[in-house]
């Protein structure tokens, strides 16, 4: 199953797309990876999911990636007297400890790490950002704020404080009852919600260990701020654009959805760039023409993949939104001016033997015209090393390991293969120009570069570089060392 672009997909399942027959229709029109939001499953559905995707991708011989995002904290307010209040413009309003029905003028605050982190000047946003406050004043049981803008408030709304650094961490009770069950059922990736700095990662780390790799949602400013200290400690990080659109000026989000694909990709982490890619396609078979610029923005930028959210989890044409990523992922990677626009954020190698190996077999495969680059990989460290530098030939990864094979799901442009460990360096070369004929990748009197670290499963170890030219079967006729 070969895909004919290099930017992944990611859907995320829902009521519209909870049985195995939508699961596999979606894997069929172009999904990589599918996303299961803890916001929302049970512990029922989360399983049944995940046994769907499973057996569509042992039905097609096909890894697919599987991505666990936690709810993280969520802070609300009380409860409003009649379920509503109108708040009005320059009004003084409290929050307050004490639990009692709110009015017009002050509501109850269950959250005293709020009361302990704020400052005067720090915003208060309501509603997703709808109702506006400037804090004028603050006490250990009572915050007096400005209404900057107001409108109707409902009981239970959800509060973000972009200013404030909250002395919580990334995981709730509820994120690590929920994270210590996706382990358990083998998820491939954990999206770490309300991530504020890299020292939240580390947290996290110690109880996911190496059994997921971990992807950041950078949507708080405070991530912004701590942007290289959280990638360094990830295995990768999502441009949470909805959160962050909230919390910060609308306006700014395209400068910093750039700013974090940049600093992903000199990293060699992949980045997902997600939220209302094709929104209006919830209720509507195609997108509107900003949504399509959108999207194309994000693939010309060099992201690893696009997610859709309510698109394919409540949405009416999940399919159809799935068909038109992949539809506008090949025509923008086809565009004539593709190559020079992606390679416009330069990605300068670390300074370490494995990165040198692997910008070594960009510059060779260039030079020599080789048809693919064939990285063998245990853990997907040699892979992502040559994918970093964005490379026009196609990238084949090989592994034994079948959870690197799904964790590679959603890196940029590799394509997977499960394959037996090689007995040796001339198997290693026999194995690779076969898979290499078989996808069609290259065919007799081409050649192929292969690269791998040796002896074979140790992180970071990429050493050895081979060029081989494939025969008429699918054999090596030549090796160059």
């Amino acid at each position: 199953m070969r895909r004919n672009r290099r930017v992944k997909v990611v859907a995320t399942l829902g009521p519209s797309t909870s049985s195995t027959e939508m699961i596999e229709r979606l894997f069929l029109a172009g999904v990589d990876v599918f996303r299961i939001n803890m916001s929302h499953a049970t512990r029922e559905t989360t399983r049944s999911l995940l046994n769907s995707v499973r057996w569509v991708a042992k039905r097609h011989h096909h890894p697919i990636g599987i991505l666990g995002d936690l709810q993280g904290p969520k802070f609300r307010i009380g409860e409003l007297q009649g379920g509503r209040a109108f708040i009005n413009d320059r009004a003084i309003f409290r929050f307050v400890r004490e639990e009692t029905p709110g009015t017009n003028e002050a509501v109850f605050l269950p959250h005293p790490q709020i009361f302990a982190a704020v400052e005067p000047g720090h915003m208060l946003l309501l509603d997703d950002g709808k109702i506006r406050m400037r804090i004028v004043e603050s006490t250990r049981n009572s915050i007096a704020a400005e209404v900057l803008f107001g409108g109707a408030l409902a009981s239970r709304k959800g509060i973000s404080l972009p200013d404030t650094l909250l002395p919580v961490g990334a995981l709730t009770e509820k994120d690590q009852t929920d994270l210590a069950y996706l382990l358990k059922l083998g998820v491939d990736w954990i999206a770490l919600s309300f991530v504020q700095r890299g020292d939240d990662v580390l947290e996290a780390r110690k109880l996911i260990g190496d059994r997921a790799a971990v992807l950041s949602k950078i949507e708080k400013p405070s991530a912004v701020a701590d942007l290289d200290a959280i990638i360094s400690a990830s295995d990768g990080c999502m441009v949470a654009r909805g959160d962050l659109g909230v919390e910060i000026p609308v306006e700014r989000v395209p400068g910093l959805q750039k700013k974090i694909t940049r600093a992903a990709r000199a990293a060699g982490k992949p980045v997902v760039v997600a939220t209302q890619m094709l929104e209006s396609m919830i209720s509507s078979p195609q997108p509107t023409r900003a949504e399509v610029s959108d999207v194309a923005s994000a693939v010309f930028d060099g992201a690893d993949a696009v997610m859709l959210s309510a698109e394919s989890a409540v949405g009416q044409y999940p399919v159809e939104a799935i068909q038109m990523m992949d539809r506008i992922a090949i025509q923008v990677e086809g565009d004539p001016s593709y190559d020079a626009i992606v390679h416009a954020t330069q990605t300068t190698p670390q300074p370490t033997a494995a990165d040198a190996i692997a910008a070594a077999a960009h510059a060779i495969a260039y030079t020599v015209k080789l048809a693919a680059i064939v990285c063998y990989t245990a853990t997907g460290s040699t892979a992502m090393r040559v994918t970093r530098g964005r490379p026009a030939l196609p990238i084949v990864g090989l592994t034994p390991v079948e959870a690197t094979a799904r964790r590679l799901s959603l890196v940029w442009g590799i394509q997977t293969v499960l394959t037996g460990d090689p007995q040796n360096l001339s198997d290693m070369v026999r194995k690779a120009c076969r898979i290499a004929f078989d996808e069609g990748l290259a065919t007799s009197g081409e050649g192929i570069l292969i690269t791998a670290g040796v002896p074979m499963g140790s992180p970071g170890a990429t050493n050895m570089i081979r060029i081989a030219f494939v025969d008429k079967d699918g054999a090596p006729m030549a090796e160059i060392l």
